[in-house]
Parts: C-alpha cells; structure tokens; sequence
C-alpha cells in the first residue's frame, strides 16, 4: 500500500492546508467530500502499482483523531526515497543497489525509521553476503542446476559424489516472531554450509515478505515433488529416525564414507527427540554436508547452538566479530516487509510517534492459559508489574501526587504499547491523563490493535503483528515480555538492548520486575544439552564465554558480546 499524491494533497487541504481539490463537477466533488467525512483519510491512500490492497491492517478510528498533516518527518508525500535525506539506506552494506524500489519501500527506507545507531557490519559479512546472493542466483528456482537438483531429489539411489548446487528448504509456520527467527536462523546455516535458502511458499511469506535476494526467488516453486507438509517427527526421512534404525550405513553410522541419501528431514521443532538433536554435533554436521537436499522444520532460534560446533566457529568469528549482532544484521538483510504492511507501520509511526522526543515501546505478552485457550487478562498484577519497571527504571516518569507539575518542561513521551488486549495500555493511558507526571513531561499512550487472541494462520491477523513488531523496532527504549519471540524480533531489528520483563509465577510480581538483557540477541528456547564431545549431557551455557544461558529462560542459551560482559 503507498499513497496517492493527489489524494495526499487534497487531505492536507481538508486538513486545513491551502490548496483546492482536484478539478471535476459538482456532484463528483460532493459525493467525493461525504466519503472523507465517512471514511478516514487514511483509508484511501493507495498506490495503484502496488497491487491490490488487503484492507487497513489497524483499526481506522485509532488513526484519525490526532493525525496532524505537519507529522511527515521530511518524507515525500508519495513515500518515494530522497538523496537529501542522512541516513544509511544499504544498512552498512548489507544491501545492494538494484532493487526495484517501488515494489519493496521498506527494504531502502528501514533505516530512514530508526534513529539507534546500528552496529556495523563486518566486511567479511557483506563479502558473504554477495557470494551467497550469486549462489542463489545461479542454483535458484528455474535454473538448469535446480531443475537437475529436483531430478536427482526423486532418484532412489544413494547419492556418493558432490554438487555445485545443494539446498536447504524451510517449511514455515508457527507465529510472526518464530517464524522470523526460523529464517534467520535457517539462513545462517545455508550461509555456513553453502547451501541455497528456499522457503515455503504456501505459508504467506510472499504476502508479508519481499524477496531479499537479486534476480532470484526464494519461494519454493509450486511444482516441488515432495509432499513435505505430512513431515513429523516420526517420519523414516527424519535424520534422527535414521540414526535411530542404523539406516545410514557405512564404516560407523554416520560415517564420511557412507553414501548419502538424496534428502534427509530435519526435525528441529520444539518437540525434538535426543537423536534429531545430535544436528548439532560436529560428526553428523560432516555427514549432511554431502546430502544434496535438507528439509527443515524449526519454530526456533537455533543460532547459539551453531556457534558451539567447532567447524563452525572460526567462520561465526570473522562474519560476527561482534558476537551478538546474528539476529541484528541478518534480519535486517533477510527481512523486508511488503507494502501494504511497511506503510501500515510508517503512517502510524508518523501519526502518533514521529514528534515524541522518546518512544518507549512496552511489548506485552501474557502466558496465562485456561484448558487450551490463551487468556491475556485483565491481569492486574501484570499491570502493576508494567508500571514498576517503567517507573522503577526511570523510562517513564513518576505520576505526581498533586496536579501540580514541574514548569516550563514541554517534552512528550509516546509510549508504544503491542498486546493482544487493549486493558493495559488504557489503564496506563488513564492514569497519565488524570495526573500530571512530576517533572511535567507528557506521556501519551498509543496501541495500534488488540486481536484478543494470537491467529497463527490468519492472513490479516500475521500481517498486523508484523507491522507492530516493526513499530516496536522504531522505539527509543524498549521493554520487553520474557520467553516472547515477538519482543526478540523487534529488539534485534532495532540494536536495542531491552529491559525484560521477567515471567510472573502464581499471579505475584517478581522481584525485581523486570532487568536488563545481557545482549540483542533472541534466546534459544529449547537448546540442547548433550555434549557432542564427552556424549554425555553438560551444561552448555558454560562452554565458550559468548554463550549464556538466556535472563529470561534459565534453560536456554543466547549469544552475548565478549567485550560486553
């Protein structure tokens, strides 16, 4: 979705701009003003070469109240980008030029949006990155390589040489935040073991992503021969049920001599078994090396773990001398949001946020179930917990006692609040609009939608959490609900490391209510425990300095900075 710079320009005259509307006769130009009476604005800014729209993804009566036509943050009217403007379009280089960029605005303007300073890419990356960009193109969907790869995938016989082309498919699904975790995480490992990317194209990536790599697809094409949706955990394909049978064969069972089956699932979901996790050890890593196709089915962050297999490391070190900056870097490379939802997030950011002096981003997640149904409150000890992290860390003032406020203090907070219910961010908005703050700064809350319950497979429902989950990312400070994907997806993009919210146990705040996070990076949920070397299980969050258990999740394991700790 883009905007219309006729229309744009007869909002502003309505808004109280000079200017007159478009020429046409009077019935026209009466029916035409009724519809904007009716109608918010913001509804009929639409790019025809866009494509058509799916609908405003947040709830129009949220928008026009406060929109002030001056909030444009030095952007044209038609969202086209400016050589005026100073910012980093290429994101460090992680970028290239070529792109049409019509097609995909958020790719060339992320950075337009987010006022952090980022943390620079190294140029091994960026070198990486191209190479990869190349292999895409030349083994990618269409090409004679792919095309001889798919023949070679139907074939029954083992496979005992190697090939200019292998690939890595990833079937997407859980959430938004999960599913952004998988990719990256999926993409790091093409990246470390040459491998093409493609991913499912059945699962509205095309809807909510454009494609990152020049001259290419990554969606899997439609005429692919394997029924891959029916792959579980108990398929014979699965790499840990062959390990299990002693069906790969050879002078041990995962021997380099062994002949290699032409594809092997990998089942990496979080219900994995201990054979599926022995992916992450370094004998079974040289096997999957020579298997010209991978199937991989993940919901999780699996980065930590690749960085403690030793054929691994000395590459993570020179493509991340900054050892938190995986998610960062990658999903700013990999991630671009489509149209429709990039200029969902922009407009409101520019509505409501773009002229606070601070944005503070509060994500709030709520983990409270009833039989099988996710119940997110009214929880009053959650806001109580929302409130003493933001006042207890001094990201929002104090609420004074008395009406009576500090003078000549004009600064404005907007806070940014992403929930499935729309209680808190109210009982937050009341309490800042009944009382003045003691130093006299003005907090205004904003909540761009509140679904009530998470829609995994709803179209509208993923591309509204995308756009949050971007919003999130163009905060000044942000605070974040523990064991939330979501809040890890909107840190990394951002560079901001978050305050975490830690999980409340038995409807009681935790003391303290929330912390400081180590580092940018997501954490691994369900990370494995088993020491590949000794085979034997160990405590893997004390193996190399740069991987820690996670703050929020005492069983799982995040990358941290060693020049940070």
């Amino acid at each position: 979705m883009g905007r219309s710079g006729e229309g744009a320009r007869w909002l502003r005259a309505g808004a109280g701009a000079k200017g007159k509307p478009p020429r046409g006769g009077a019935a026209q130009r009466f029916g035409l003003s009724v519809f904007f009476l009716l109608i918010p604005a913001v509804l009929l800014l639409q790019r025809r070469q866009a494509g058509p729209a799916p609908g405003w993804l947040f709830r129009a009566d949220l928008f026009l109240p406060e929109v002030n036509p001056d909030i444009r943050d030095d952007m044209p009217d038609d969202l086209s980008p400016s050589a005026q403007i100073d910012y980093d379009r290429l994101l460090g280089g992680l970028l290239i030029e070529g792109f049409d960029e019509r097609s995909c605005r958020s790719r060339y303007q992320f950075a337009r949006y987010h006022r952090n300073a980022a943390r620079v890419p190294s140029p091994y990356l960026i070198e990486r990155l191209r190479r990869q960009e190349a292999l895409q193109k030349k083994c990618g969907p269409g090409t004679k390589s792919y095309n001889n790869a798919v023949k070679q995938l139907m074939s029954t016989q083992s496979i005992n040489g190697t090939s200019d082309c292998n690939y890595l498919f990833l079937i997407i699904h859980a959430g938004m935040g999960n599913r952004m975790l998988e990719i990256t995480s999926a993409f790091l490992y093409a990246l470390l073991t040459g491998r093409v990317l493609l991913v499912d194209r059945y699962k509205q990536i095309a809807n909510t992503f454009c494609e990152p790599f020049p001259g290419t697809s990554w969606l899997i094409p439609s005429d692919f021969p394997l029924s891959y949706s029916e792959f579980t955990e108990r398929s014979p394909e699965s790499y840990g049920n062959m390990l299990q049978e002693n069906v790969i064969r050879g002078n041990t069972y995962r021997s380099l001599a062994s002949a290699r089956p032409p594809y092997v699932y990998l089942h990496l979901d979080g219900d994995y078994a201990f054979h599926d996790k022995l992916f992450y050890c370094e004998d079974d890593q040289q096997f999957l090396q020579g298997v010209p196709w991978l199937i991989m089915r993940t919901d999780m962050y699996f980065v930590p773990s690749l960085f403690l297999i030793p054929s691994f490391q000395d590459e993570l070190s020179k493509l991340f001398p900054e050892k938190d900056t995986v998610f960062h870097h990658l999903g700013r490379y990999l991630l671009h949001p489509t149209n429709d939802i990039w200029y969902s997030a922009t407009t409101y950011y520019r509505a409501y946020l773009a002229k606070a002096d601070k944005v503070v981003g509060i994500q709030i997640r709520i983990f409270e179930k009833k039989g099988i149904l996710q119940r997110n409150g009214p929880f009053p000890h959650v806001l109580e917990q929302i409130l003493s992290c933001v006042q207890g860390e001094k990201l929002l003032p104090q609420i004074g006692v008395t009406d009576g406020a500090a003078a000549g203090n004009n600064r404005t907070i907007a806070v940014l609040a992403t929930s499935l219910s729309s209680w808190y961010s109210d009982q937050i908005r009341e309490r800042y609009s009944e009382h003045r703050t003691v130093d006299g700064t003005t907090v205004k809350v904003y909540q761009p939608s509140h679904e009530e319950y998470q829609k995994k497979k709803n179209r509208k429902h993923n591309m509204k959490a995308l756009a949050e989950i971007y919003l999130l990312s163009m905060s000044d400070v942000l605070i974040t609900s523990g064991f939330s994907t979501f809040g890890y997806v909107a840190q990394g993009l951002a560079g901001l490391t978050p305050w975490i919210m830690y999980r409340p146990e038995n409807h009681v705040v935790p003391e303290p209510p929330c912390g400081r996070a180590m580092s940018i990076e997501p954490c691994f949920h369900q990370a494995p425990y088993f020491d590949c070397k000794a085979k034997r299980d160990a405590d893997l969050g004390k193996v190399v300095p740069y991987v820690r258990h996670c703050e929020d999740v005492s069983w799982g394991l995040k990358i941290v900075n060693e020049t940070r700790l």
